[in-house]
């Protein structure tokens, strides 16, 4: 008989719960001054440090999948999981800040000043998540403009950093949109036909602007000169020289090839075998959204709670976070595929051979 046989399992020793109820050790109560509040404080982050360790664990499962030359449906199947499982725990790290909203700013200054300079800048599982994604150095809109990494410890800091040379969820993306199939048809040239599609609807625009009496002449002509930058933008995506200055000049993120894939997806989303990978393109915008609104409430609960006090990691507190949340973004390019989408009544039409193929999984 194995031990495993002779001593059932317990509860509370599966859990460690021993150990992790152990964990909630106020500041204010070693400082002589118990603050209760300051429970509800450290468990909600406590909690939020556990989220983020499921994360790590569903992205690392991510990256393990899209490292592979090939990446089979059923693998992307599980890709899609893992990321809507990330989705769904975003949503519980936001409602998370509605309970710690229960906590008044009078409650958050008895135990405030304990805390400095400890923040959430020293969250090195967040730090983790940020550069699994994609965030690179360059991206991030830094405090003092000092490095990201400043604030934690050497080891810390190591562990951090050295996640930035590693391949991200970005960096994987962009390798497998660009070994997508359907970018070439054979003799159907679709970037051809797509131009003459977006030329149609831009000249139909044209004439709507141009003919509408209710216009003034000026207004015409600013509507006119937008249509112009549109048209610039649609010709600079077909065209690979145009892109890559773009991209150069940090105007894109993605190669070209990996761009015109997810348009194609976008585009194609109804076509059977392109219902996985745009889900999974569109996880990864959530994502992005996700983190963004959830570093737009904490903006807005430090202001509820400080005003316009500094942080305890000492930056501007809920000027900083606000503009972070429009700022740290990893999948900008996924969400500018919009721009270029085309109504689905000005699609070109698929040669029937492409169509047939798109309703089954391809052999290689």
């Amino acid at each position: 008989m194995t031990d495993r046989q002779s001593k059932p399992l317990y509860y509370p020793d599966y859990l460690r719960l021993d150990s992790l109820l152990a964990c909630q050790q106020m500041e204010s109560a070693r400082m002589g001054s118990p603050a209760h509040d300051e429970m509800l404080f450290i468990v909600v982050h406590q909690a939020y440090e556990l989220w983020f360790k499921q994360i790590l664990w569903e992205l690392d499962s991510v990256r393990e999948t899209l490292s592979t030359p090939v990446v089979e449906e059923r693998e992307l199947g599980k890709t899609l999981k893992n990321l809507e499982r990330v989705v769904a725990i975003q949503r519980v790290l936001i409602q998370q800040i509605d309970v710690l909203e229960t906590m008044t700013p009078l409650d958050f200054l008895d135990f405030r000043d304990y805390l400095i300079p400890a923040s959430g800048f020293q969250s090195v599982q967040f730090r983790m998540i940020e550069n699994r994604l994609g965030l690179r150095p360059e991206d991030r809109l830094t405090f003092g403009r000092a490095k990201y990494s400043n604030r934690l410890e050497e080891s810390d800091r190591a562990l951090v950093e050295s996640i930035e040379n590693e391949p991200s969820i970005f960096d994987l993306v962009d390798n497998w949109l660009s070994r997508t199939p359907f970018i070439s048809f054979g003799g159907f040239d679709f970037w051809s036909a797509y131009s003459t599609a977006v030329r149609s609807m831009l000249e139909h625009d044209r004439k709507a602007i141009v003919e509408n009496p209710t216009l003034s002449a000026d207004h015409k002509q600013r509507q006119v000169d937008g249509l112009e930058q549109t048209k610039a933008q649609f010709e600079a995506i077909t065209d690979a020289s145009k892109y890559e200055a773009l991209r150069s000049d940090g105007g894109f993120r993605l190669g070209h090839d990996s761009f015109k894939a997810a348009l194609l997806i976008s585009l194609y989303r109804d076509e059977p075998i392109l219902h996985i990978p745009f889900r999974l393109l569109s996880l990864l915008i959530d994502i992005d959204e996700n983190f963004s609104t959830w570093r737009y409430r904490h903006a807005l609960m430090v202001l509820r709670m400080l005003g316009s006090k500094i942080g305890t990691g000492g930056s501007s507190g809920q000027d900083y976070l606000h503009e972070v949340a429009h700022h740290n973004k990893v999948f900008k390019d996924l969400n500018r595929v919009s721009t270029f989408l085309i109504p689905r009544g000005r699609l070109p039409e698929l040669p029937e051979d492409v169509v047939r193929s798109m309703g089954f999984r391809l052999s290689t």
